[in-house]
């Protein structure tokens, strides 16, 4: 018979220690498996892995699936009439009269697998057959910030880890010169800030690294004038041992362990970080794909090559954020500029992943907080049409590290109100997307507040049909 671990022995103690000694021995336990290797070094997988790294583009504001990867021809013949909502709460702004709005876009199937696609997806059409558009995605929140937050993090109310954090956490990183979990926002950051990349509960090492998007990505990244690297390692030598001392005095201070490693960290991107985000030395060709240096592209396609090359480094999770999709009112032309603005560097990230043959190991998604739905008041006569906030129905779609390639999963109702084939819980979708990571839901937990905590909160399913 196997002897239980001491980490076995201390979980079978939790029903008869008290919660404050139980904890203090958790953290202990933690802290020396944590300083024996570091607490971003490589861990094995739970489960066999697909993908081991994942690049994560959040369309904030919430994307129409109806006039983007989900169109339906019924709203032509239903324009403009009366629409009757059984659920008024089931839109953020359902009150007043509702009315059918049909898309203002044409679709066409594209590749082999026959993707209905929006008109103005150009580029995209040419990597279909490497996506899985899954359209049975339900959510809870028709709120912008707690929707933000249970995309992101699991939890509607935020203050848990993000996505990427629990990732760090499980897998930690193959660069100890790069933070593991690295986000790459817009000059105004999504609805709910910076705790859709937060740690959370988890200890700070994990917390998602925001890079700038104008400017130099990260500050002071280079020493000040006069300050030599031996001046720079010197300083740091004192300072930790002034910490390291205070922390044997408080061996259970996480923040302090977290504060010492991250001087460490910065350090060490000091020499790193530089090369990794000069995209100077990329070929004109690669820069031109992606869109770089034509005004519509220029950001986001800046975002995407840099997300190729910290995954090509070893950063395990890169999350791009997208805004501006909360298209009330001008859907034509809003939701127009927002596709032609992600449309060439999506698909020269996809295509440039598996150019390089790194697709089969990065898992690519693609998903908003919410869907849209397929009615709206009549705002402006009905020449400005938009639509409203829908969780009932949604589209994500997956590129890579194992997901099904060239498929469509689920469907939503002859109107694109609301999921009815493979209709699954956000959670479940995150389960899926650690299932490929290789990482077990079940298994990825921390214990705080007195109890075992999971991305999933209460557990969930893997989405066998979203898998190669």
């Amino acid at each position: 018979m196997l002897l239980p671990s001491r980490r076995d022995f201390l979980y079978g103690l939790g029903a008869t220690l008290g919660t404050v000694a139980f904890n203090a021995l958790l953290l202990a336990d933690e802290h020396r498996s944590s300083t024996t290797a570091g607490p971003l070094a490589p861990k094995p997988p739970q489960v066999p892995p697909r993908a081991r790294a994942c690049i994560f583009l959040f369309m904030e504001g919430g994307p129409s699936h109806i006039d983007t990867f989900d169109p339906k021809p019924k709203l032509r013949d239903l324009h403009l009439k009366e629409f009757i909502r059984e659920d008024r709460f089931a839109s953020a702004m359902a009150s007043g009269k509702r009315y059918y709005i049909a898309s203002p876009y044409r679709f066409r199937k594209v590749g082999e697998a026959g993707l209905d696609l929006c008109e103005h997806f150009e580029q995209l059409a040419a990597v279909a057959d490497d996506l899985c558009v899954y359209r049975g995605c339900v959510g809870e929140s028709i709120d912008h910030p707690t929707a933000c937050y249970h995309m992101n993090t699991g939890n509607r109310f935020g203050g848990d880890p993000a996505f990427g954090a629990w990732t760090a956490y499980g897998l930690g990183s193959e660069n100890q010169n790069l933070p593991a979990f690295v986000v790459l926002p817009e000059v105004a950051y999504p609805q709910g800030g910076a705790a859709n990349w937060s740690n959370g509960f988890l200890p700070a090492y994990f917390q998602g690294t925001a890079l700038r998007p104008t400017g130099s990505p990260l500050l002071d990244m280079t020493p000040p004038p006069g300050v030599t690297r031996d001046v720079q390692r010197k300083n740091l030598d004192l300072l930790a041992a002034v910490n390291e001392a205070d922390r044997q005095r408080h061996p259970h201070h996480d923040a302090l362990a977290a504060r010492i490693e991250s001087y460490e960290l910065a350090f060490r991107m000091q020499s790193t970080v530089p090369g990794v985000i000069d995209l100077t030395r990329e070929t004109p060709h690669t820069l031109e794909a992606y869109g770089i240096g034509r005004p519509e592209t220029d950001s986001f396609g800046r975002r995407c090559l840099l997300a190729r090359r910290l995954v090509e480094a070893g950063v395990r999770f890169v999350q791009i954020y997208a805004a501006g999709w909360d298209s009330h009112d001008y859907l034509e032309r809003s939701h127009a500029a927002r596709i032609r603005a992600v449309d060439r560097p999506i698909a020269a990230l996809v295509a440039d992943l598996k150019q390089r043959g790194l697709l089969d190991e990065t898992l690519v998604v693609s998903a908003g907080e919410f869907g849209r739905s397929p009615d709206n008041g009549l705002r402006g006569g009905g020449k400005t049409a938009g639509r409203d906030h829908n969780a009932r129905g949604m589209t994500v779609w997956l590129a890579g590290g194992g997901a099904r390639a060239g498929a469509v999963v689920g469907a939503t109702d002859d109107i694109g109100h609301e999921a009815v084939e493979v209709v699954r819980p956000i959670k479940d979708l995150h389960v899926t997307l650690l299932n490929l990571l290789g990482l077990d839901d079940n298994r990825l937990t921390y214990f705080h507040e007195g109890r075992f905590k999971q991305l999933s909160q209460t557990g969930g399913a893997v989405i066998r049909e979203l898998l190669a």
